[in-house]
């Protein structure tokens, strides 16, 4: 029963924090080390919650990535010309993560760098919702490839954990003169080719951990963190109807204060 709850917690953490500009890394190092769920079966676990997450995506815009297959339809977010928008974003980080995994994974894979990039990624958002340009593009269908590929290499950044990959492209989309919430909704539907190689990677790779027995934790924490996204999501718009991103880099800037106590207590572990 612990590890049903645990799952439960986690999952919403992770539909909580996956795609809003806050990193979802940062919190569940901090949410598994104070349940004491940790090692190689907690990674796993977050892989299948995440790709949970995922999922929502697909399900709240649907009729996007349905329009993906419209391959009568030249023009906007349709068909080819969608699917050329989304290797455009995807390509940057995908290079870049095969070249730099390696030594991020040595130096920045600890709660010291995650710490510092919480902070960082908040004084970004200030900077960009200060300096950012004013907005011309109000619709997904008016993307462009040098939109794509400005978000993308913006994603790159999100390679360093704690960034928030959320964080990294809705930045990117504002400094390219997207609409906020054009912004976001684009970071979402960006997020969905980049996470599912990532995420089936990591599947492949921690195959070895999974069991029977995790069967019925992992499925709580996938279920839990889709419908806990799905809500996140479109919570998340509405707001940014209302709001800047102001909001979310001063929570930033608190949980990277409360995230170095923690560290200091010696509450949190290092990550393996």
């Amino acid at each position: 029963m612990r590890e049903i709850i645990i799952a439960a917690i986690l999952g919403v953490v992770e539909g909580l924090t996956e795609f809003v500009p806050v990193s979802s890394t940062g919190h569940l190092i901090i949410v598994g080390n104070l349940l004491k769920f940790t090692g190689q079966t907690a990674k796993c676990f977050e892989v299948v919650i995440q790709l949970g997450a995922i999922l929502s995506v697909v399900f709240l815009y649907w009729s996007r990535f349905k329009g993906l297959f419209n391959f009568r339809q030249t023009k906007g977010f349709y068909g080819l010309r969608g699917w050329w928008l989304l290797f455009l974003t995807s390509l940057p980080a995908a290079i870049a993560g095969v070249l730099v995994y390696k030594p991020m994974k040595e130096y920045l894979f600890h709660p010291i760098p995650v710490v510092i990039a919480l902070a960082l990624g908040a004084i970004g958002i200030l900077l960009a919702e200060k300096f950012r340009p004013t907005p011309k593009v109000k619709s997904l269908d008016d993307l462009n490839w040098r939109h794509a590929l400005s978000v993308g290499l913006f994603q790159c950044i999100s390679l360093w954990p704690g960034m928030s990959r959320a964080a990294s492209t809705i930045v990117g989309g504002m400094f390219s003169k997207l609409d906020r919430t054009i912004a976001a909704e684009y970071s979402f539907l960006a997020a969905v080719p980049i996470m599912f190689a990532a995420t089936a990677k990591d599947l492949y790779e921690s195959r070895n951990a999974l069991s029977a027995n995790d069967i019925p934790v992992f499925a709580v924490g996938f279920v839990v963190s889709f419908i806990v996204a799905v809500i996140a999501i479109k919570t998340f718009i509405k707001l940014l109807g209302k709001w800047t991103l102001k909001p979310f880099a001063y929570y930033r800037l608190v949980f990277a204060a409360v995230f170095a106590i923690l560290l200091w207590m010696k509450v949190i572990t290092l990550i393996d």
